[in-house]
Formats: structure tokens, C-alpha cells, sequence
């Protein structure tokens, strides 16, 4: 659609005053009614992400030489990661714009360092042998690399079946993968068992820790008895990290991990071939938003360890109402949840439909479509409003029971 250009630019507070108005339809966050896209940790939160953003707004990570400061603050946010993470002292990363790009970034160092490794005059296309449950920026990545994805069906718990991926692997497999937690589910899949498979067929494992890199280890901190799933497994090669899910930062920052840096290597962008001189870069972007980096380093100091421990554990207590309120009105959970995302099902009532009777009270949450069941990744603030949703959902329920069974499709995300 064209539009043109005003020919006269228009005052700010007119400007403000449009834009607040076309948000007035959008999902009402603030109110605690949207549990995927925006991970509300509260106003304290919320002000720290915005003031320390607008600080380094201007400045540009692509120059570190320019911009020394921007430097420093992702080496330690980096730094911060790993030791969460369990890295070995050899461990490196960087920061990347979302999870796709931490994913993309993560499978172009396998692809490079398996070609390292296995020289060879012929073309050979390698492949990703994944569970069924991995996000989809791995379909993505490996599309725009030429790869074939091996998507593997989980196991009757709905986790990473290691036997079939297992059999899955051949000489042109150059990475597996594990989720801890996968999105539709959110579970963690079994790392430890992927973990002796890389060792024992010398595979690279990745493990997508998006959603759960920045909370997992704080509610293990809180007593949650989670298995080893990060670099504490000594298969794993390297891992993605949201900082803008569950580290709460300021969107645009995600974390790509690698044990040493080695295999960090393969994935530095460097170009020496043009008139403007010799390029270095280590994801994807060119232009690097400073204001995202010094976003992440700020939030990161501002809460602390048991800053984060505090907000995680409003997290779970929410997802445990909510587990005990959906069983009491029928509903089964999907698995055994331990951080932020929670799906269940209904033996017998359609899903879907009830999620559009949710809607038009004003939730705006997610799906899953095998099995179908109702979606939902929670944030700090949703534990002040567990009641409400399981009042709703109740009503919605009923009204679904009573033979209201206008349901939205499967094609909702497209």
C-alpha cells in the first residue's frame, strides 16, 4: 500500500497522541491478559529497561572501538550468561537481536566448523536432527542454509526421544538438538541423554534455552529439582538465550553461548574483499542497537540474583494456581511444567473454542495444535491476576459446554 509522505512534519504531541490512540485495540498487556510476546516484570522493571535503552540509544555496537562502553557491557552481560549457564572458563558468546538470529547464528558455527572437520571435494547436504518440538527459526536457518532438518517425533511425554533421534544421525548430521524448555510445551527436554549421544557420535549439540536460559537456573535457586540442561552436560556446544524473554530486558537481546572459542569462531562474519576496508561481525546484524545492549546490562545489574529468584518464583507460584485451578475444571496439563510456559488439554471440549470465548474477554494467548490444547507463558505479573483468568476460563468453559462452539482455526498465526 502507498502512502505518501506529509509534505509539513506535524507537532510531537499530535504525533504522541496518534499513536497512543492506535494502541487502544491492541493486547492489553498491562492488565496482566497477554501471556505470550511481552514478559511484564513490573513498572520498576519496565523503567530501568527504558531509561538505560534511551541512554545509549544513539551509539552503535557494530564499533567497538567507538564505542568502548557498549563493549564492556555486553562482555559481562555475556560473561553473566555463562556463569549462569555453567559455562567452563573457555566459554565466549555475544549478543544477538532475538532468538532466531542467537539460532541462526549457532547453526552457521556447526555448519562451518563441521566442513572443517570433514573436508571434502563433493557437495553434500548436511542435515539437524531435531525433536519434533523445536521452534521453528531452526526450519528457517536451515532454509536459508541449504540444510535438511530432521524433525523427530517425541515420545509419549512429549519430550526429545533420544533413541530415534539417535538413529536419526548419519555422516552428514552436523548438529543435534534439545529445548530447555520447547515452547509448546514447556518442557526441558532429557539434555543429559543428548549430551552422551553428541559425545559418542562427536556431533555438535545445541541447546535452545530462549525461553528458559534467564529463569531455569533462578528456580533451581528456589529449589526446583531441574536436571543438568546447559553446559554443566558436557555434550553441549552451545546454547541460545533470550535476554528479552526471561532476563527481562529491553527487546532486541537474545544470547548465543558457545563452550570455547573455537567453535565461536566459525560463526564471526569477516570481509576483506571491498573499498571500504575490513569488516568484522559477530551475528548476522551490521548495526548493532546500542540501546539494547546497555538495556540487558542495566536490568541484569538492577535485579540481581535475588532479584531474579523474587520474580521468578511469581512466575511458578502463577503457573502452580493455574495447574491447580484448569485440573479442577477438567483440564489435563500437558507433561510435568517446571518454569514459565504451562499447555493443557480437555479430554472431551473443543480447545479452541474456548480460546475464543477467552478472547472476547479480552486474553490474548496461544495455542498448540497437536495435541490442541491452550497455551500460556507467564510472567511476573500474571500472579496478581490467576484469579481472574481461572474466573474467565470457567465462564468460558461453561459457555462452551452449553453449545457455543465458535472456535477460531488453526491458521490464526498466519
Amino acid at each position: 500500500m502507498l502512502k505518501n509522505m506529509p509534505k509539513h512534519g506535524q507537532a510531537w504531541p499530535e504525533l504522541k497522541t496518534e499513536m497512543i490512540n492506535r494502541g487502544s485495540g491492541d493486547a492489553k498487556w498491562r492488565e496482566g491478559k497477554t501471556a505470550v510476546y511481552v514478559f511484564n516484570a513490573g513498572e520498576d522493571v519496565a523503567r530501568v529497561q527504558k531509561e538505560a535503552y534511551t541512554l545509549y540509544m544513539s551509539e552503535n555496537g557494530l564499533g567497538p572501538a567507538a564505542f568502548p562502553s557498549l563493549k564492556q557491557m555486553e562482555d559481562e552481560v555475556i560473561g553473566m550468561g555463562l556463569s549462569l549457564l555453567h559455562a567452563p572458563e573457555t566459554g565466549v558468546g555475544s549478543i544477538t537481536s532475538g532468538g532466531t538470529d542467537s539460532i541462526t547464528m549457532a547453526i552457521k558455527a556447526a555448519r562451518d566448523y563441521h566442513r572443517s572437520k570433514h573436508p571434502s571435494p563433493a557437495i553434500q547436504k548436511l542435515n539437524i536432527v531435531a525433536p519434533f518440538s523445536a521452534h521453528p527459526a531452526f526450519d528457517k536457518a536451515a532454509q536459508m542454509m541449504d540444510l535438511e532438518l530432521r524433525r523427530i517425533a517425541c515420545g509419549p511425554n512429549l519430550l526429545a526421544d533420544p533413541a530415534a533421534m539417535s538413529a536419526a544421525i548419519d555422516a552428514n548430521t552436523m548438529m543435534i538438538v534439545g529445548s530447555a524448555p520447547c515452547f509448546p510445551y514447556g518442557l526441558i527436554d532429557p539434555i543429559e541423554a543428548l549430551g552422551q549421544i553428541a559425545e559418542r557420535e562427536n556431533k555438535w549439540l545445541h541447546v535452545d534455552a530462549c525461553v528458559g536460559g534467564y529463569i531455569a537456573p533462578f528456580v533451581r535457586m528456589n529449589g526446583a529439582d531441574i536436571k543438568p540442561f546447559d553446559f554443566e552436560v558436557n555434550g553441549v556446544s552451545s546454547m541460545s538465550a533470550d535476554l528479552h524473554k526471561y532476563g527481562y530486558c529491553a527487546k532486541g537481546a537474545s544470547s548465543v553461548l558457545f563452550r570455547a572459542e573455537d567453535l565461536m569462531a566459525h560463526m564471526i562474519f569477516d570481509c576483506d574483499g571491498w573499498p571500504g576496508g575490513r569488516m568484522i561481525t559477530p551475528t548476522l546484524s551490521g548495526t548493532r542497537p546500542g540501546g539494547a545492549i546497555s538495556a540487558a546490562w542495566a536490568v541484569m545489574n538492577y535485579l540481581g540474583i535475588e532479584g531474579y529468584k523474587s520474580k521468578q518464583k511469581m512466575v511458578t507460584d502463577a503457573r502452580e494456581t493455574i495447574e491447580e485451578g484448569v485440573k479442577a475444571l477438567g483440564f489435563e496439563i500437558l507433561g510435568t511444567p517446571q518454569v514459565g510456559i504451562v499447555a493443557f488439554s480437555h479430554p472431551t471440549e473443543n480447545v479452541f473454542a474456548v480460546y475464543k470465548q477467552m478472547y472476547k474477554r479480552g486474553w490474548f494467548t496461544s495455542l498448540t495444535t497437536e495435541p490442541r490444547s491452550l497455551h500460556l507463558m507467564l510472567s511476573p505479573f500474571h500472579a496478581e491476576v490467576t484469579d481472574i483468568y481461572l474466573m474467565d476460563l470457567k465462564n468460558s468453559l461453561e459457555q462452551v459446554m452449553s453449545g457455543d462452539t465458535d472456535a477460531v482455526t488453526e491458521s490464526r498465526y498466519s
